[in-house]
């Protein structure tokens, strides 16, 4: 996973990353710009390259899924929004960029509308988390405070301490799960009710 995110801005980057030199596309400094600076580590593209980053299943369209992945309102940090909260930042962005009564933002309507002046709006949720684990830490802690060459006693901060922890989380939780795996059903320990009568 973390291999094909790091392609697909390598990618991005290099294709995109001196614009397609038409002013008109370029996304200004929005909300889109800030998740990718923060997000992406990308202070250059333009709203080709930036659809397309974010179109995660390469279907030319944003649907609800990935307008929601997009805005990192799946991320640990916006655990405490409310499903109607999620809702309306969908239904607001659909409502700016797709046309009317669609469930989904086409590339074209993207383009359109970025070109006349629309922009993502910011609802307050912050740049848009939407990496796993492992990439989050990378980008916001490992690459600023250490380098590729930091040694295991370095790695001393709270943000250090908490990201192997959930490691260690997630390995006994696969442990746990290989046990039960691999446990003989007793059909004895099987209570009455769920067995079929025969």
């Amino acid at each position: 996973m973390r291999g094909s995110v790091v392609a697909l801005l390598t990618l991005a980057t290099v294709a995109y990353g001196h614009g397609n030199h038409d002013a008109n596309a370029e996304v200004s400094a929005d909300w889109a710009t800030r998740h990718m600076q923060e997000e992406h580590h990308i202070d250059s593209f333009d709203a080709g390259s930036f659809f397309a980053l974010h179109d995660y299943d390469n279907s030319g369209d944003w649907t609800s899924d990935e307008i929601i992945k997009t805005y990192g309102l799946l991320d640990s940090s916006n655990a405490h929004l409310s499903e109607d909260q999620k809702a309306k930042v969908v239904r607001e962005v659909l409502d700016l960029f797709s046309a009317p009564d669609s469930e989904a933002v086409s590339r074209d309507d993207w383009m359109s509308k970025v070109q006349a002046g629309v922009r993502l709006p910011d609802f307050g949720h912050g740049p848009g988390h939407h990496g796993d684990i492992e990439y989050e830490y990378e980008i916001h802690h490992f690459e600023q405070f250490h380098g590729e060459d930091a040694t295991a006693e370095e790695l001393t901060h709270p943000e250090d301490i908490e990201h192997f922890r959930l490691h260690d989380e997630m390995e006994l939780a696969e442990e746990r799960l290989q046990q039960l795996e691999s446990m003989q059903i007793v059909e004895s320990n099987i209570p009455r009710k769920f067995l079929r009568n025969v």
